[in-house]
């Protein structure tokens, strides 16, 4: 989520049941930065993205967490309306460059401050590169209304393609102009047996003693039958 803090505020802001889990605070600007708070029974890795973070440019923070079978990276951005847009563009890129992989379900979140609601230039030179990581804008709504606008400003991307079981809605609330985005995804839940199965493990230790063990086994009686069929059931039986 985008939060307006400096490093001090950060220091003294705690959610009940929540850690933060990355942040990238403002040392010589306000109203702006990014942090990531974590549900605090849920097991997560930092990533640190701050040699890519300028403030009003770029200003990201990122987290990897496993959630039963779905491995999820979870990308926050904040861009300033002031912010030089291929500064932003450029180091997104090296961002999407550092974290993809097929086996992680990237989401990016937070406010880039372009209008996703109407077309224009800066919405297309955002989503040249996303498409390269099939990264899709997920909000469809307004999520900034004032007097005299509406805009979607605030964002969800990932790649749907993968991700279908979704909904994103908007929870307007009373700290922020912004309203609140709420992404639900739905996730498979394994189901753990208390059933055990036996298993022949196969390598190279378990072929040589296999083989060893043939090598001692009496043959008599698969030598001496006159009949193949005969052969061949007592080879297996052996």
């Amino acid at each position: 989520m985008e939060h307006h803090i400096n490093v001090l505020e950060y220091n003294h802001i705690n959610l009940a049941g929540y850690i933060a889990g990355a942040h990238f605070c403002r040392a010589l600007h306000e109203k702006g930065g990014v942090i990531i708070y974590v549900q605090n029974n849920l097991k997560f890795t930092n990533i640190d993205l701050s040699k890519y973070c300028k403030e009003k440019y770029f200003e990201t923070c990122a987290i990897k967490l496993i959630i039963t079978s779905l491995n999820i990276c979870i990308i926050t951005i904040y861009r300033s309306p002031s912010g030089n847009l291929n500064y932003f563009l450029q180091n997104l890129d090296k961002v999407l460059q550092l974290l993809y992989s097929p086996a992680w379900h990237i989401i990016i979140c937070g406010d880039i401050n372009i209008n996703y609601l109407t077309k224009n230039e800066q919405k297309r030179q955002v989503n040249n590169p996303l498409m390269m990581y099939n990264l899709t804008s997920i909000v469809d709504f307004p999520t900034r209304i004032n007097n005299t606008s509406a805009s979607a400003i605030d964002n969800f991307f990932m790649d749907i393609t993968r991700l279908e079981n979704f909904l994103v809605t908007l929870f307007p609330n009373d700290l922020s102009d912004h309203g609140e985005q709420i992404l639900a995804l739905k996730i498979p839940i394994q189901i753990h047996s208390d059933k055990t199965k036996l298993k022949r493990k196969i390598n190279k230790h378990t072929i040589i003693d296999f083989i060893y063990n043939l090598s001692n086994e009496n043959w008599e009686g698969v030598f001496d039958a006159a009949d193949v069929n005969l052969m061949i059931n007592t080879f297996l039986n052996t």
